[in-house]
This record gives structure tokens, sequence and C-alpha cells, in this order.
């Protein structure tokens, strides 16, 4: 007796998980979730732990512990870090504030890539087109421990705005995850410092770290500047260099035309002096 044939499975279960998983279908689970997390925060209102400090029942390593978690959620949120980082400062103080600081960095970051790269990389690769967008992709991609230290370093591009940019490329997890830790301990350690001494804002140690900050964000602009005039120049050569071949081509169909045509009654020369003949 011969074993039925199994049908294929084309029932409305399997289109349905089919569309539930579909990239698209995830890129909108990413968008809820991203809005919910947002909503959360604008009820919570977490910055007010600058004004309202720590609840008075949490304290020591455990408190520090549950900050980085915090921290950490509230970036991938879209929460300004300098925020956490002056109020990490100002809870806990600057080594305790510092390690706490850069955990809920590193955590913040991972979570977002992770978000980024299951639920809207495969939606999003597709789209990019543009000239900006492909060079981005690939700097991230070839070289993404360089670039996102380099992101890191100088501030200028949003926190959360990077670590997705960075989820659509095809940078690897670990290069991403060390340039971050690594490449945030300055600009982190700064506001950390600032917030700590914020009592005193006249003490070495709070202009020092104002000075910093302000310094590392002039440097940011004056290098997107200066690569934006860059792009805009090599996108002004690209395009004289096409209007150039345009008009080349154009040219040279215009010559072939001509010798089209003078070609033409020489052949049929022949023709008219065989008729003369006759």
């Amino acid at each position: 007796m011969l074993d039925p044939v199994p049908r294929p499975a084309s029932g409305l279960a399997f289109r349905c998980s089919r569309a539930l998983f579909s990239p698209w279908s995830r890129l909108s689970l990413l968008a809820v979730v991203l809005a919910s997390a947002g909503v959360t925060v604008l009820l919570y209102e977490p910055q007010r732990l600058l004004s309202a400090g720590w609840p008075p029942q949490l304290g020591g390593p455990a408190a520090v512990v549950l900050f980085g978690v915090g921290y950490g959620v509230c970036t991938a949120a879209f929460v300004p870090r300098p925020i956490l980082n002056l109020a990490a400062g100002a809870l806990f103080g600057s080594q305790a504030g510092l390690a706490a600081a850069l955990a809920g960095t590193v955590l913040g970051a991972g979570i977002a890539f992770t978000l980024g790269r299951l639920l809207g990389q495969e939606a999003l690769r597709p789209l990019l087109r543009g000239r900006w967008l492909k060079a981005a992709d690939g700097q991230l991609s070839r070289h993404g421990f360089r670039s996102m230290l380099a992101i890191r370093l100088f501030p200028g591009v949003p926190f959360a705005a990077a670590n997705y940019c960075a989820a659509v490329s095809r940078m690897g997890y670990l290069p991403f995850l060390l340039a971050t830790g690594l490449g945030s301990i300055p600009n982190t350690a700064a506001y950390v410092v600032a917030g700590s001494r914020a009592g005193s804002p006249t003490s070495p140690a709070f202009l020092m770290a104002m000075g910093f900050i302000v310094v590392t964000g002039l440097a940011a602009a004056a290098v997107a500047w200066t690569k934006r005039h860059r792009l805009r120049g090599t996108e002004d050569r690209g395009a004289g260099d096409t209007e150039g071949r345009t008009t080349e081509a154009r040219i040279a169909g215009t010559s072939d035309a001509r010798v089209a045509e003078g070609a033409a009654p020489a052949a049929e020369s022949p023709k008219a002096s065989n008729t003369a003949a006759a």
C-alpha cells in the first residue's frame, strides 16, 4: 500500500505565519516597540532623577546596577545620554557613576543593535539607494570598529540613531560593542564628572569637564562640516563627469550621423554612373 503524498503547506495558517514574519511585519513591530518606549519615557520622565534624586530605600552596589540597567533601557528608548550621564554623576559620584553609565551605554547599544538587526535590517537594506546612504553603509560594513569608534569619540551623531544605522549595516556585534565601550569613555566621563561637581560650578574639575565637552562638540561640528563639503564636491564632480560623458555621446552621435549622410551619396554614385553610361 502506497504512503499518502504529503500536501504542501499552503493553508491559511501557513500564509498567516509567512505574513507575520515577513520583513515589513517585523519592521512594523520595531516601530511599535520604539513608539511604546518613547511614550513610556514621556509618561515616567526619568530626567526627574536630576531634581528628585534616587529613592532612599535603594542604595549601595544594587542601586548602581539597577541604574545601569535603567540607563540601557532608556537609551534604547531615545532618552538623551547627557541627561543620564549627569544623573549618574550626581547620584553616585565620579567613579561609581562612570561605571554605571558605561555599563548602561553598552547595554543600551546592544539592545538597540539587536532590535534593529532582527526586526529592521532585512526590510531596510533594499532601501539603501542614495549616494550618502550607500557610502555610510559601506563604511560601517567594511570598517565597522574604526567607524563606530570615531562616531563615539566625536559627539554629533545621536546615540540611538547610530545604533540602529549600525544594525542595518553588516557590522558584527563584537566590533560594535567594543567600539561603543571604548569610544564612549571620554565624553561619558566628562558628563559624569560635571554632574558630580554640579554643586560647585567654579571647581577645577567642573570647569575642565565642561571645557572638554565644548571642545569635543566644536571638533565634531568642524569634522561634519568638512565631510559635508567633501561629499558635495564629490557629487559635483560626479555630475560634471556625467554631463561631460553625455555631451561627448551627443557629439559622437552627431558625427556618426553626418558620416552616414555623406556615405549615402557615395554609395549611390555607381548607380548614377551606370545610368549615364546607358
